[in-house]
């Protein structure tokens, strides 16, 4: 008989990790939505993509992030948008790692801001350590994406265990 306490506590570290994930990526696409030119602008600050082709990950990004963030704080195909959400945390810290070791003094522009800045006011590591942080919660949904109050477990029922109280019990 599976322990019902030890599928709840599950449950809600899920739920925990799809809400941290979700809404951190829904602000920040929405902070960077109203702006196209700015989050344009941070993403050829990294200097990785031609010129052109950084313009239009700048302009898409955004609506992204919206959308994949909706989607996890609702609950809904979770494991697809916890791997696109966890892609683009780990593309966020080859970018972060990229421009520390080449020296370039950006702010990452996860927030709206972004482009050249001081290099004493760089926060690499900081912003590394939290994308990898959002790395975690995207790993723990793409293997264990069904969790409390999330509607993929009200609209396909059959796909997520059962917490019912006579849950593993015959008759």
């Amino acid at each position: 008989m599976p322990d019902l306490r030890s599928s709840r506590l599950l449950d809600v570290t899920g739920l925990l990790a799809r809400l941290v994930l979700g809404v951190v990526v829904l602000v920040a696409g929405a902070l960077k939505v109203g702006h196209p030119e700015t989050s344009a602008r941070s993403v050829r600050a990294y200097q990785l993509l031609p010129f052109d082709v950084a313009g239009y990950v700048g302009y898409a990004l955004p609506v992204l992030e919206i959308a994949v963030g909706v989607l996890l704080v609702l609950g809904l195909f979770t494991r697809v948008n916890a791997i696109i959400g966890g892609l683009l945390m780990a593309a966020f810290v080859v970018g972060i790692s990229s421009a520390w070791a080449r020296g370039l003094s950006i702010d990452c522009g996860c927030f709206g801001h972004g482009g050249t800045i001081a290099a004493s006011q760089t926060q690499y590591p900081q912003e590394i350590a939290r994308d990898l942080g959002l790395i975690v919660c995207a790993a723990w949904l793409a293997v264990r994406p069904h969790t409390a109050y999330g509607l993929d477990r009200m609209l396909f029922p059959g796909a997520a265990p059962s917490l019912t109280a006579d849950e593993g019990t015959t008759a």
